[in-house]
């Protein structure tokens, strides 16, 4: 079976190798951030960075909204990060952010390691339903309404 959309996480994960190559681990994630940034434009691959999400939450529109880090061409959210290790919390919020932007491929990025760590998440067509869970969260696009 064919990873969906291979070409295009291995081009992100290639920049993402060229940035750890060349600063290491040890800085904040900003700093990665803008330098992934810069190498992504420099290979001519497209992104939208920090676009805000608003949340539905029982009839009303929460104030604070949902920012995934990178949308690379329309197809992949990605997260950076610079801590130890990549855990469930990162991949929880991971989904999260696949949900908020109707997308299926999410890469976790971790500059914090000695060598580059990462994880590939995809949203299935048919997501397990975990009913002992109460959240129950409604996304909403933020192009669609104003802050």
């Amino acid at each position: 079976m064919e990873l969906l959309f291979k070409d295009l996480t291995g081009k992100i994960l290639g920049a993402a190798m060229e940035v750890h190559k060349e600063l290491g681990c040890g800085f904040l994630e900003a700093l990665y951030q803008e330098a992934f940034e810069h190498e992504l434009k420099l290979r001519k691959i497209k992104f939208v960075r920090q676009k805000p999400h608003r949340v539905a939450y029982k009839g009303i529109i929460l104030r604070h909204p949902y920012i995934p880090d990178l949308i690379v061409e329309e197809k992949v959210v990605v997260d950076l990060k610079a801590i130890r290790e990549i855990g469930a919390i990162e991949e929880a919020q991971m989904i999260n952010y696949l949900k908020i932007t109707n997308l299926k491929v999410g890469l976790i990025v971790n500059f914090g390691c000695r060598s580059l760590e990462w994880k590939r998440l995809v949203l299935s067509e048919s997501p397990v339903v975990d009913f002992k869970n109460p959240r129950n969260l409604r996304f909403q696009n933020l192009s669609d309404q104003s802050l």
